[in-house]
C-alpha cells in the first residue's frame, strides 16, 4: 500500500528531515525578501499579452467564415485561454502576487475564465490538494474521484473505463474542475448537508451559465453571419485549453515517482515532513522559456508544491537550489521530458483499468505505487569509503 512512514521510506533520520526543512525555509525567506519590481513587471506583462491575444483572436473571428481567419482566431484564443488559466489565474489565486497589494491581481478578487468558481477552486486545490498532497482519502486530486491512479484504490468494474474517462476529462476538464467541488460521491453517501450541496450547486450552475453565455452565445452573436463558425472556434479554443491544462497537471502528479501516502503520514507532521512529502509526491518536466510560460511554470511542480505562494517566475532559480538539496540528502528529483511524463501518466491510467491480479508488480513496489515495505532495510546508511549518504535515491537504483 502507499507510504505510511515517509521518514523511513526516504531513508532519513528525524534530524535529517528537520535539517532539510530549515534549508527549504531559508530558500523561502530569500525569495520573499527579494521580490520586487521585476516580478511585478513580469505578471503585468503576462496579463497584457494574454489580453492582447484574446482581443486579437476575437477580432479575427469576425472573419471566421474564411478558414484561415478561423484557424488564426482559434489559435490566438486558445493560447490566451491557456495563459489566463495557467500562468495568471492559477498562480494569482495561489496568492503569488498578493504582496503587490494590487486589487486587480489579488487572490481574493480574481475570477478566472473557467466554469469552476474561483472560490471553489481555492478550497479544493489551494487548501485540500496542497495541504494533503497525494494522501489517500484526503486529496481528491488523486484520480479526481473518477480515475484509478494507484493500486491502493480498490478495483471496481467501473474502473475498466479508465482510459475513456481520462479522454473525456481531458476534453472537458473545466467541467470536471467545476464538478469536483460538489463532492458528488459524499452527497450520494449522505455525508454532505443538503443545504450546503444546494448552495455549491447553485454557484457552479451560475458560473457555468455565465461561461456558456459568453463563449457560445454573446461572442458568436457579435460576429453576426459568422455565428456558427465563431461558436465552433470558441468551443475548440476551450478544448485546446482543457487538454493542455490536463496534460500539464497530470505530468506533475501521475508519472512514475510521484508517490502516494496514507493518513498515518499526517500524524504530528512537522514542516520538514510536509516539505519532504511535497518533494516525493510531485514530478517535474523539462522545459525551455516558452514551455515554462505556457505551463504556468508548473514544469516546476516540485518547487510549486514546496512554495505554492511564491511567484511562478522565480521557480526556475528555486529549482537549482532544490536539486542541490535532493543531491545532498540523496533524494530523487523526479523529472523527464513532457512526452515521457505524459506517456507514463497515460500508461498508469490504462493499466490500472485492470484488477491488481492481472498486474505484475505489487502495491508496495510498482512504478506508480510504492511504500517503505519495498526495501529490506530502509534505514539510512553511509558509504564507509567516501562518507557519502546512501539514501533513497541510491536505494531505488539498487532496487532496479
Amino acid at each position: 500500500m502507499a507510504i505510511s512512514d515517509i521518514k523511513e521510506y526516504a531513508h532519513l533520520t528525524e534530524a535529517d528531515v528537520e535539517a532539510l526543512g530549515i534549508e527549504l525555509d531559508a530558500i523561502r525567506r530569500d525569495i520573499e525578501s527579494s521580490r520586487g519590481e521585476s516580478d511585478a513587471r513580469y505578471i503585468r506583462n503576462a496579463i497584457r499579452l494574454q489580453r492582447a491575444l484574446e482581443i486579437g483572436g476575437r477580432a479575427t473571428l469576425f472573419a471566421s467564415l474564411f478558414p484561415p481567419a478561423w484557424l488564426a482566431g482559434t489559435a490566438m484564443l486558445g493560447v490566451a485561454k491557456i495563459i489566463e488559466n495557467m500562468e495568471i489565474g492559477h498562480n494569482v489565486m495561489h496568492g503569488q502576487w498578493d504582496w503587490m497589494n494590487d486589487p486587480e491581481i489579488h487572490s481574493v478578487s480574481w475570477e478566472w475564465d473557467n466554469t469552476g468558481p474561483s472560490a471553489h477552486w481555492k478550497q479544493t486545490h489551494n487548501y485540500l490538494h496542497h495541504k494533503y498532497t497525494n494522501v489517500l482519502g484526503m486529496d481528491d486530486d488523486v484520480g479526481y474521484g473518477l480515475l484509478r491512479v494507484t493500486r491502493d484504490q480498490r478495483w471496481k468494474p467501473f474502473n475498466i473505463g479508465n482510459p475513456v474517462y481520462n479522454l473525456l476529462l481531458q476534453l472537458f476538464f473545466e467541467y470536471g474542475v467545476a464538478i469536483q467541488h460538489l463532492e458528488l460521491g459524499k452527497v450520494v453517501a449522505g455525508r454532505v448537508e443538503q443545504a450546503e450541496f444546494e448552495r455549491k450547486r447553485r454557484e457552479v450552475l451560475e458560473k457555468v451559465g455565465r461561461q456558456i453565455a459568453k463563449d457560445y452565445l454573446l461572442f458568436p452573436a457579435l460576429t453576426g453571419p459568422a455565428f456558427l463558425t465563431t461558436l465552433t472556434a470558441n468551443l475548440t479554443a476551450n478544448m485546446i485549453r482543457n487538454v493542455w491544462t490536463n496534460m500539464v497537471i497530470f505530468c506533475g502528479h501521475f508519472p512514475d515517482g510521484a508517490e502516494k501516502f496514507t493518513k498515518a503520514d499526517l500524524e504530528n507532521e512537522t514542516q520538514g515532513q510536509w516539505y519532504l512529502r511535497q518533494m516525493l509526491g510531485s514530478a517535474n518536466f523539462e522545459a525551455g522559456p516558452v514551455l515554462e510560460f505556457m505551463s504556468g511554470n508548473l514544469c516546476y511542480q516540485i518547487e510549486h508544491h514546496l512554495f505554492p505562494d511564491l511567484p511562478s517566475n522565480r521557480l526556475r532559480e528555486i529549482s537549482v537550489r532544490v536539486q542541490a538539496l535532493a543531491e545532498k540528502y540523496d533524494l530523487p528529483y523526479t523529472t523527464g521530458s513532457i512526452a515521457v511524463q505524459y506517456w507514463k501518466s497515460w500508461r498508469t491510467i490504462a493499466k490500472l483499468a485492470l484488477p491488481n491480479k492481472y498486474l505484475k508488480a505489487t502495491a508496495d513496489d510498482a512504478p506508480e505505487t510504492a511504500s517503505e515495505r519495498k526495501f529490506a532495510d530502509p534505514t539510512p546508511k553511509f558509504d564507509p569509503a567516501t562518507g557519502r549518504r546512501r539514501g533513497l535515491l541510491t536505494a531505488l537504483r539498487l532496487a532496479r
